[in-house]
């Protein structure tokens, strides 16, 4: 019953990243309050981004509706510049968090879940931002970034444990200080400043150095055999900017649901040597 609840929920929240994607984009095009306010996300209703028109029920259904139009946009016939991946992806995101969730299921740890899926809704939304225009757009980063602070703060006080800030704040200057230092040092060119950013949201979600790096190093490994197939079989691969933010994203995930039991299984090889 709670894997069907957390299928439909992330289908529904799936549908809503496309949407928020895709008005977020449209409004940073646009210069006034007014038009911007037509595409507003809480107010705005839902519409083909080829040819305006107001989408109905029908045309709203996640997966389904895409399929049943062949995705195609039921008025004007061009294709739906939407694909189902987000609504696929958010629901399995949300089902392998549970079946694979590393922080118990007291009231603490069903908190932490509950920000978690807020979380990956919005590590979506940036993954399928940043392949499409290569940005990271600081209007989802930083209410991520608000949400990790208020968790860290709620569980340093509720557990008594100051090491829970520490290993936060920690994080944040392994992740986020060095991808500022790469940021300053290379002008721009090796890591953009959404990159930056998130690496601070990042540390403050994973904590401690050793989560840090194994984030690094995860993401890093992704981001060669993705890119490296590409920039060998093509010239201009090698001039080509590779968005880093879905693999930074992705290696967060993985860390987040199996780090733990990652790092503890290396120092236990590390001591038996």
């Amino acid at each position: 019953m709670i894997i069907l609840v957390l299928v439909l929920l992330g289908l529904c929240l799936g549908s809503f990243t496309n949407a928020l994607v895709w008005r977020i984009h449209e409004q940073s095009k646009l210069k006034t309050k007014e038009a911007k306010a037509k595409l507003s996300i809480t107010k705005g209703r839902s519409m083909c981004t080829h040819c305006k028109h107001v989408l109905g029920f029908w045309d709203l259904i996640p997966v389904v509706s895409w399929l049943m139009l062949n995705g195609k946009c039921r008025y004007c016939h061009k294709a739906i510049q939407d694909t189902p991946l987000a609504e696929l992806l958010t629901p399995a995101l949300f089902v392998l968090s549970y079946a694979f969730w590393p922080l118990g299921w007291s009231n603490l740890g069903i908190m932490q879940f509950a920000v978690w899926l807020v979380v990956l809704t919005g590590f979506v939304a940036l993954a399928l931002y940043d392949m499409r225009w290569q940005i990271l757009p600081s209007r989802i980063i930083y209410p991520l970034g608000v949400i990790a602070a208020i968790q860290v703060l709620v569980l340093t006080i509720a557990q008594h444990d100051w090491r829970v800030a520490a290993g936060a704040a920690i994080g944040i200057l392994c992740l986020g200080g060095l991808f500022y230092g790469l940021f300053q040092i290379s002008g721009g060119r090796w890591i953009g400043g959404g990159d930056v950013r998130l690496g601070f949201v990042i540390g403050l979600l994973v904590g401690g150095p050793a989560q840090a790096v194994l984030v690094l190093f995860i993401a890093s490994l992704l981001g060669t055999v993705v890119s490296l197939p590409a920039m060998v079989s093509s010239k201009a691969g090698l001039k080509k900017r590779v968005a880093f933010g879905p693999f930074l994203i992705m290696a967060t995930i993985f860390v987040y649901l199996f780090g733990a039991s990652i790092i503890n299984w290396y120092k236990t090889q590390f001591l038996l040597l």
